[in-house]
Order: structure tokens, then C-alpha cells, then sequence
């Protein structure tokens, strides 16, 4: 029974997930390499399912489509693969056809996994292209050439995507002596017209980009004209360098160098080919070309965001997607699975940027010797090219150590980055400049043991790109053209910088905040009376108070023991009564609010109840009260206009706001896709010559002065917070960036420097510098005394007395069920010493209750009967005769004298 029932849970979960098998499609042309490739990885995903729990546990059924470039046939195809369930869709490597598919995939978002390079990558919505991408390829290809410090050089391109990939070797080119030639190869096979003409230009350093399957046989024509020679220089672009045979090539002592992407001396690659060596159908590792490892990573890639998927949903494949003109609507969710997805595979790392893109790739340098290829170095987003000891292209003797050297460092006169030094004599050269950047400067050369000497940037521009012109200004434009050596300020590392000029690891990590004046104290006020609890708790005060006196005077009603004989007592009463009427009610309770009591006493026990209950309330509500207003009298409310960057852009207060005209943070605003920040840029674009400010000294004495919000970075705002007390940062940091030291591209100090900071880091040293500019030097620490204490006290709302008000009900429900079964008691009791019906008893009394305005009770008697003993009569006297309130008088006897 035990077994039945847990397979009646599990079976929902197996029938709203997805089933046992999942289907993807491969479209590949002629290429039997690409489609063993699809095939070999779906075997494996499905061998090695049961034993991986990254894996899924579905069956992947993989469906092969051999295509050609005809865009009808492969709609087609889509079409059919989409309407019979399909999970992902691989391939095709033609340029126009994979488009065609990626424009479906993004309608009917099918993932849409590509293994080929393209140039011109836009990010779909249902694309995630497993070739490293080719902005990230350009400037490893930019990187290795000024390692090789060639000021000439000719780039050979087979077409046009080839000269787009080179665009950052283009720029290269100026008037000052850097020569780049392009030319282009013919369509072929006779490539030698132009390779004779690189010869009889004089050009040594030549780079070739071309596909791998005219690769061999340019290279081949080249040795026949000559150009394959010791004194000629060849960068080969394509990554299936090693697939083809260089054995001709390798004794003529031709400096010919390349780079790979899978490597074939990596333990975890040689482990994953050699588990299909046989059906690869290569005579080894190095035969296999980067798209099959591509296409076999992807299908491994999309395993595990399978897996991802379906461990955080319950998800399952849609069909008939093209006949019903529907999307599958799990498929950016895999998407983005995918695209967050991180693993090792025949190609090395597979990690995605935020945009979707593979540029955090691992890349081997190899160069041709004589005893073949052999890796001379590594790449990587995070270093660049790292050469391997002893065989540096460079030179064997290349000394990049930092000792003895002198650097010219560029300055911005920005507290407290670099200052003036304050002092009675004059000072000259590196003595006249103080602040946490040139501190920085002082302990990075102790510990590597250059020199240096500061240069003052006048006009304090850091950097920025024209967008028409596409021309550097301020700092960076220096460092790029040699005008200085580094640079350090609050200079803000950013993606276009970064491209431009090369940053050492963050010295200060920090991010965009609002900087505002402090909220102002708000006047008393005559209803300050009311601050310790908000409205809400008055509200529910209000009607707590009416409602118990509700119950009480209904409880009273129905509580017999509240049927008093009117004092003096009567032997034989006629009527009762009680002292409960509704504003007698109404006069307890408020009594018990206002902790005064009064003359009424409950005397039955669901009426007592009922009356703990509030005063247990009350007691509780009192105590909150006499507390919280202390609190409020003596802590001075102020009136908050904004709190966060929200409240700022739709403030109705009239406050202005900006940043500084150029710069990181106005670029923020400018990049970003939030609907806010978007606003708010378009605010301060319109507005700019009034809030728009030229240094951020202008934008704080703006804010001082004026109604005027400023956005600038969160240590500076510190930093102005800690000499001007009247001044804050609102809200939380709008993104998260760094300050680092800026220097030449491709330099090789960088690793060395930051190397050097991360142990200042750890030492400590950079927060004790930190702690001395900001809160010591120059005015700091002044506004210390004036923290704490300052926040307002806040009005108790039913979130905090909520309990209380939990009590009551609950006292008074226990009241109500008493005071019913105290009536029904005394109805009962009633009827058998009458000896009327039970039915015809209660009837009256609930008549009697309904008639809310009498306050007194007829005595209900049967009539004379002579079976009643005198001892009935006298206990109906002694119970009807007893005085209110349980009191029996003392009664005093005066004889006459």
C-alpha cells in the first residue's frame, strides 16, 4: 500500500515534466566530422546520465538533417522539427541559412546552439554561439603583433569578415611611421599573383586570415614564391592552425606563429577524445577542427542546462509551434540556463559574458619550430598573453622588472586623490603633491623599486570617447599616445576605457549614489499627541473599543448571574436588574482605557472574562503608549523628501538633479536600459546647462546652496559627507565599479602592480590609507559628533501591537461561549424546578435579550402549585434576595428605649 501511494504522488511530476525522451535537431551540410561530433556527444549524454548529476535524466534523441544553402528547404525543416517537440536546434554553418534559423528560433524561441564565427554576432534572443567571439579574437590578434613590436605589416584577408576581424589591426595605422597594408586573396587556387607582390613590397610581417580549408595550400604557394623564409613573420588567425600538415614548413626556420583552442596536451581533453578515439575515425586529437569540438560542447552545454531546467520547473516541450504560430515558453529560460552555465569540455573553458557572448575563452600560443608546434604561452581575458619561461617572443632577455625604472604619472588635482600640499615653505617636484593616490603611488614604488614623477592632468578631464570622431581626450588620450606612462585619480574602470588603455586590479571598490542635503527637522505640532501609534492602530483602537463594549453589554445580557435583585433586596422580587446597560458598557470600557476604573463590577464569569481581557489589552496598549511617546517628544521628526533614486525622478518637490557633464557617470545613464535612469538622462540632456555640472566641486556647492541633487561616486560622497555635516548619500549604490591605475595597452607592469596592490589589500595598508584621507587629514572626522542619535522615532504600528489585539478576541470569544452556556445552565435549571418546557424557556429569555433597552427582568414563576415545598420557596428567596455586586448589608436593630 506504502509503494502504491508514493507512485501515486510521483506520477503528476512525471507527467507535467518532461518525458523521458528530449529531441534536438542538427542541420549540417556535407560535413561528416560536424555530425559525428552531434552524435558522439548525445551518446555520451546518455551514457553518462545515470552516474553525473549534472547531467539530465532524460533520454537525448538526437535528429540529423543534412541541408543545403537553400533557405525554403531549411524553413521547412524548422518547421517540422518544431511542430513534432523539438528542445534545441544545432547548426547550420552557412552564414545566410543560420541566420534563417536563428530568425525563426528567436519567434518560436527554440534554443538555437552555433558552432561558426561570426564577425558580425548580434545577440539573439534564442542564440548562444559557442565560437569565442571575434571582438575578444581582434584584440588577441592586436595583442600578439605589439608583442612582437611590428610598426609595419601586412594583413592578407580572404574577404570581407576576415578585414572586419582585423579592424583593430587597421588602427594601428598613423602618419608617425606604423604602415598596415591590406590586401585581399583571389578567389583561387592560384593565390601567388598577390603573394609575389607582398615580396616585392619589402614586407617581412605579414598576417593571414583565412579558412582552414585554403589555409594549407596558401601556405603551400607562399613557399614556392619565397615568402617562407627565416626573415618573414607570419600570424595565422585560424584556430585550426594544427590540422593540417606543417612538416614542409618547419625546417625552413619560418617564424610562423598561431593559436589553438582545444589543447591537445590537456589531461581532461586527451580523457574525452579518447573515450570515441574510434569512431572519430582521426588518427589523433590534434586532426579534430574547432567547430566539431564546438558542436560537441554544445550538446554537453545544453545537457546541463537541461538538467538546470528541470530541476527549477516543471517544464515540458510544446509542439505544433509553426502550425499554430506559438512559442515555446520555456525556451528563453534554458536560454539563459545555458547561457549561465559554466564547464570544461574538448574546447577548455565554456563561460558566457553578460551579453550572451563566449569571450572568457582560454587560448594556447603555439609557434613553429622544428620539432612542430609547440605552446609558448597562454591566453586569457584576465591576463592577456602570459608567455612560458625561456620562450618569450620578445626577446630571451627580456627584463620586465619595474626597478630602477621611472614613470610619469598623471594627476588630477581632486581631493583627496591628489592634492596641494599644504606648507609654510615651498615645495618642488613629487614634495608639492599630497592624497590617497599619491600615497598609493609611494607604497607601490618602495615595494617594486621604480621611480616616478607626477604631472598634473590641468583640466582634470580623465578620458572619454567622441562618438562621431571616435578620438580620446583628457588622461587616456596621454597614456594611449605615450604622453605618460600611468595614471591615478578616481579614474573609473570602465568597458570603453578598458579598451582603449590597460588597468591594474581596483585600488577602491565603490558605485554611483545620490549625494542631497539632509532632511530638515519638521515643527511641533498640536496633535503630536498621537505620534506613538499610527493610524492604522487608532483606527483599530476605535473599533476595538466600540466592539467590546458591544460584547460586554450583550455578554451581560446573557449572563445570568448578572440578573441582580434590585438593592434592597426584596424577599420576593418581581424584577431583576442588571447593571450592564449599553452606556453603563460603554462607560467601563472607556474607564479601563483611561486607567481609571469605575463603580461597575462584573460578577459572572463569562462577564469577568471578557472584562480581563480588555483590561489586559489596555494595560499592554498603555504601556506601548507612555513609551513611545517619550521617544517621540524627545526625538525631533524631520521631513524626508526623497529616499531613493525612484523617489528622485518623480519627485514633486522641485528638486533639480545632474552629474558631471562628462565622465563615467553620466555614461551610466547614457548605456543604461533601465526605464528610470533612462528618464532621468534624458532630464538632465534637456536640462543641461543648468544642472549638468563641469567638476564635482561645482555639483556639491550646488547642492549646498540650492535645491539640487547630485549623482557622483559613493567615496567622494563620503568623503564630502565627513567635512560637510549637512550634506548625505541617499538610497543604495546604482551599480558596483572600481578605481584602478591606468596605463598603456598590452603593458607588461600591469601584472606586477597589481600584484602589489592586492597585497597592500591584504595587508591592510590600503584601508588604513583610506581611513587617513577620509576620516583624519584635511578637515575629516568634523561632522562624528553629530552621528547617532539622529534617526526619528517611528509611530507603533499593528505590526507591533498586533498581538495584543490577538489577545483580546481571544478573551472575548472565550467570553461569548461561557456566557451562552451560563444561559443555557440557568435555562435548564430553570425548567426542571418550573417545570416548564426547555424550548418555551429559552424562547422567552433570548425575546427578553433581543429588547436591548430594558434593563430590568421580570421574574419568571409558575404559577401556584401545590406540590412547590417550602423549602424550594426559600432557596428561590435566598438566591433572588442577594444584593448586587455578592455584598450582604449589615443590618442594625435599635430597640426603644
Amino acid at each position: 500500500m506504502l509503494i502504491e501511494t508514493l507512485l501515486l504522488a510521483l506520477l503528476p511530476l512525471e507527467i507535467l515534466g518532461f518525458g523521458k525522451t528530449v529531441v534536438i535537431g542538427g542541420f549540417f551540410e556535407e560535413n561528416e566530422l560536424l555530425r559525428k561530433a552531434f552524435e558522439l556527444s548525445t551518446r555520451a549524454l546518455n551514457e553518462d546520465r545515470h552516474g553525473n548529476d549534472e547531467l539530465p535524466d532524460q533520454f537525448i534523441e538526437s535528429v540529423l538533417k543534412i541541408v543545403a544553402n537553400d533557405s525554403f528547404d531549411i524553413s521547412r525543416d524548422v518547421c517540422d522539427l518544431a511542430d513534432s517537440g523539438v528542445a534545441a536546434l544545432f547548426g547550420p554553418q552557412n552564414k545566410i541559412t543560420a541566420r534563417h534559423v536563428q530568425t525563426m528560433c528567436d519567434t518560436l524561441e527554440i534554443p538555437h546552439i552555433a558552432a561558426r564565427l561570426d564577425v558580425q554576432q548580434s545577440r539573439g534572443n534564442g542564440l548562444v554561439n559557442m565560437y569565442p567571439y571575434s571582438q575578444t579574437l581582434s584584440m588577441v590578434y592586436l595583442r600578439l603583433a605589439e608583442d612582437y613590436d611590428w610598426k609595419t605589416y601586412t594583413i592578407l584577408y580572404e574577404n570581407n569578415e576576415g578585414l572586419i576581424r582585423m579592424h583593430l589591426l587597421l588602427k594601428k595605422w598613423d602618419r608617425r611611421g606604423s604602415t598596415v597594408t591590406v590586401r585581399q586573396l583571389p578567389e583561387g587556387p592560384n593565390y601567388r599573383p598577390v603573394l609575389r607582390t607582398i615580396k616585392s613590397s619589402g614586407d617581412f610581417n605579414i598576417i593571414l586570415d583565412c579558412s582552414a580549408e585554403i589555409l594549407s595550400e596558401v601556405l603551400k604557394q607562399s613557399q614556392q614564391i619565397g615568402i617562407m623564409s627565416d626573415r618573414h613573420n607570419f600570424i595565422i588567425a585560424s584556430l585550426d592552425l594544427q590540422t593540417i600538415d606543417l612538416e614542409p614548413y618547419q625546417y625552413g626556420g619560418t617564424n610562423l606563429t598561431g593559436f589553438r583552442l582545444i589543447n591537445p596536451e590537456d589531461p581532461f581533453v586527451v580523457e574525452m577524445f579518447a573515450r570515441d578515439e574510434l569512431d572519430w575515425g582521426l588518427e589523433s586529437i590534434s586532426q579534430l577542427t574547432v567547430e566539431a569540438a564546438l558542436v560537441y560542447d554544445g550538446v554537453q552545454t545544453f545537457g546541463r542546462a537541461l538538467k538546470q531546467l528541470d530541476d527549477a520547473i516543471v517544464a515540458d516541450v510544446e509542439t505544433s509551434l509553426c502550425e499554430n504560430s506559438e512559442s515555446w515558453e520555456h525556451g528563453s529560460s534554458l536560454m539563459n540556463f545555458m547561457r549561465s552555465t559554466e564547464m570544461r569540455g574538448l574546447t577548455g573553458l565554456i563561460k558566457f559574458d553578460p551579453a550572451g557572448y563566449r569571450s572568457n575563452f582560454e587560448l594556447d600560443v603555439v609557434s613553429l619550430t622544428d620539432e612542430g608546434l609547440v605552446k609558448i604561452g597562454m591566453w586569457n581575458t584576465s591576463n592577456g598573453i602570459e608567455y612560458l619561461p625561456k620562450i618569450n617572443p620578445l626577446s630571451d632577455s627580456a627584463d620586465i622588472s619595474l626597478r630602477n625604472r621611472t614613470f610619469r604619472v598623471l594627476i588630477s588635482l581632486t581631493p583627496p586623490y591628489g592634492m596641494l600640499k599644504e606648507s609654510a615653505t615651498m615645495e618642488t617636484g613629487n614634495d608639492r603633491f599630497e592624497g590617497f593616490g599619491i600615497d598609493i603611488i609611494q607604497e607601490l614604488s618602495k615595494q617594486l623599486g621604480f621611480n616616478y614623477t607626477f604631472e598634473v592632468q590641468t583640466d582634470n578631464v580623465y578620458g572619454s570617447k567622441d562618438p562621431v570622431t571616435g578620438q580620446w581626450n583628457g588622461m587616456v588620450k596621454k597614456i594611449m599616445e605615450d604622453n605618460a606612462d600611468l595614471a591615478i585619480c578616481d579614474l573609473t574602470i570602465t568597458a570603453d576605457r578598458q579598451e582603449a588603455v590597460d588597468f591594474t586590479m581596483p585600488f577602491m571598490n565603490l558605485g554611483i549614489s545620490i549625494l542631497f542635503t539632509k532632511p530638515l527637522p519638521v515643527g511641533s505640532s498640536l496633535l503630536s499627541f498621537l505620534m506613538p501609534f499610527s493610524y492604522g492602530v487608532w483606527y483599530s483602537l476605535m473599533v476595538a473599543y466600540t466592539f467590546v463594549s458591544l460584547i460586554i453589554f450583550i455578554v451581560g445580557r446573557l449572563c445570568p448571574t448578572e440578573w441582580n435583585n434590585p438593592y434592597p433586596c426584596i424577599e420576593e422580587p418581581e424584577e431583576l436588574e442588571n447593571q450592564f446597560t449599553l452606556k453603563n458598557s460603554l462607560w467601563f470600557t472607556i474607564g479601563a482605557i483611561m486607567q481609571q476604573g469605575s463603580e461597575i463590577a462584573p460578577i459572572g464569569l463569562s462577564t469577568r472574562m471578557a472584562a480581563s481581557a480588555w483590561w489586559f489589552f489596555c494595560m499592554i496598549m498603555g504601556a506601548c503608549y507612555t513609551a513611545n511617546l517619550a521617544a517621540c517628544l524627545v526625538v525631533e521628526s524631520k521631513q524626508v523628501l526623497i529616499k531613493n533614486v525612484e523617489d528622485l525622478a518623480n519627485n514633486q518637490h522641485g528638486i533639480k538633479y545632474g552629474a558631471k557633464a562628462s565622465g563615467s557617470t553620466i555614461d551610466f545613464f547614457k548605456a543604461s536600459t533601465n526605464p528610470t535612469y533612462k528618464k532621468m538622462y534624458d532630464y538632465m540632456v534637456e536640462n543641461k546647462d543648468e544642472v549638468l555640472m563641469g567638476s564635482n566641486d561645482l555639483g556639491v556647492a550646488k547642492v549646498v546652496s540650492d535645491k539640487y541633487a547630485f549623482f557622483m561616486e559613493s567615496s567622494t560622497i563620503a568623503y564630502e559627507a565627513e567635512r560637510k555635516c549637512d550634506l548625505m548619500m541617499l538610497g543604495s549604490l546604482l551599480d558596483s565599479k572600481g578605481y584602478g591605475i591606468a596605463m598603456k595597452k598590452f603593458s607588461p607592469y600591469r601584472s606586477a602592480l597589481s600584484a602589489t596592490i592586492l597585497t597592500l589589500q591584504e595587508t591592510g595598508v590600503l584601508k588604513d590609507l583610506e581611513s587617513k584621507w577620509w576620516t583624519q587629514k584635511r578637515g575629516g572626522g568634523r561632522c562624528a559628533e553629530k552621528k547617532g542619535g539622529t534617526s526619528d522615532a517611528k509611530a507603533l504600528g499593528t505590526d507591533n501591537v498586533g498581538g495584543v489585539f490577538l489577545v483580546l478576541i481571544i478573551g472575548i470569544v472565550l467570553s461569548c461561549v461561557f456566557s451562552a452556556w451560563e444561559l443555557l445552565w440557568e435555562v435548564g435549571c430553570t425548567t426542571i424546578k418550573e417545570g416548564v418546557p426547555f424550548k418555551e424557556e429559552i424562547k422567552e429569555e433570548l425575546k427578553f435579550i433581543v429588547k436591548c433597552s430594558a434593563s430590568s427582568k421580570p421574574v419568571r414563576r409558575r404559577k401556584q402549585s401545590s406540590n412547590r415545598t417550602n423549602g424550594e420557596e426559600d432557596e428561590d428567596s435566598g438566591r433572588e434576595c442577594s444584593p448586587p455586586y455578592g455584598l450582604v448589608p449589615t443590618v442594625i436593630t435599635t430597640h426603644p428605649e
